[in-house]
């Protein structure tokens, strides 16, 4: 397809009206008139030879095709307007654009801190944004970093895509705190037969140390799943339940959690945390600065255990 003979407004258009599912709400999203929204959507209509809104009832709704393009326009206004905004020189301090990482609430909660303290000392102007890290994401990781800026993600996912090493933590064990069953040492025998609440769980999602208890020939029994680590002690407290959680989590527990922390009684594997970025970013002024400024600020973590 020849671009010069399209027109790049209609993207904005497009976007719009597949975000707002109405030509009304659509015009006053962009500032424009009804009218003016309306001959937009006559055009895309004759270039995808599709109605992409269809009425039914007081109510527009998506075609099969609007769907699919959805996402699809995001991600393409994404990187028009990464490439509109690019400067030949990147200033961080007179920066005002959003920073967006996609990571779990795990990495949030131990990177996310010293993270903002150093945007907000040398990009004052800058604003922090975190996205929630789901399987899905994971599996369509090069797409969704199109628009984001970083994912912070473990080794074990992801193999295709550039990334650097932040830091590593270790895997423990939490039971209820009141769970007669557990001595001060987890066997074997418990691992496999207590129930777990496990994160990630499926075909294609899970954590590294589970991936290894299952080559170890444990196969945990699982009653609860939850994409959420910090929601996990909660899970476990005050049942007969077992979870893995990681070490620099575990740490941050506030007495009175009702959960006590144990060593796996097999060998789990460290995590190793890193940052995964597109391949089209590798060489961008702004994006070097920005996974320089990660790194410093994963560096300021303590070792595990000490």
């Amino acid at each position: 397809m020849n671009l010069r003979n399209l027109d790049l407004n209609l993207l904005v258009a497009l976007d719009a009206l597949l975000q707002e599912r109405s030509v009304t709400r659509a015009a006053t999203r962009m500032g424009l008139s009804q009218p003016a929204l309306s001959a937009s959507l006559a055009r895309l209509r004759r270039h995808f030879d599709d109605p992409l809104l269809t009425r039914v009832g007081n109510d527009h709704q998506l075609t099969p095709l609007a769907v699919r393009l959805r996402e699809q326009v995001r991600v393409a206004l994404a990187g028009v307007e990464r490439v509109f905004s690019a400067e030949p020189d990147f200033d961080p301090a007179s920066s005002v654009r959003d920073v967006r990482i996609v990571s779990s609430d795990y990495a949030e909660t131990v990177l996310g801190g010293p993270l903002a303290a150093l945007l907000a000392a040398e990009a004052p102007g800058m604003r922090l944004r975190f996205s929630v890290n789901t399987p899905p994401v994971v599996e369509d990781a090069e797409r969704v970093l199109v628009d984001a800026d970083l994912l912070l993600l473990p080794h074990g996912f992801l193999t295709d895509l550039p990334h650097q090493d932040l830091h590593r933590d270790r895997w423990v064990c939490l039971v209820a705190e009141d769970n007669p069953d557990v001595g001060p040492e987890l066997t074997v025998g418990q691992l496999r037969s207590m129930p777990w609440v496990v994160t990630y769980h499926g075909p294609v999602a899970s954590t590294p140390a589970a991936l290894q208890m299952r080559l170890l020939g444990v196969e945990p029994h699982v009653q609860v799943v939850t994409e959420h680590f910090l929601a996990v002690p909660a899970l476990v407290a005050g049942s007969g339940r077992i979870a893995l959680l990681q070490e620099r989590l575990a740490a941050r527990l506030p007495p009175g959690s009702g959960v006590r922390v144990l060593r796996p009684p097999v060998e789990v594997g460290l995590l190793l945390e890193a940052m995964w970025w597109h391949p089209v970013y590798t060489a961008d002024p702004e994006h070097t600065w920005l996974r320089d400024l990660v790194r410093r600020a994963a560096a300021t973590l303590p070792d595990v255990g000490s």
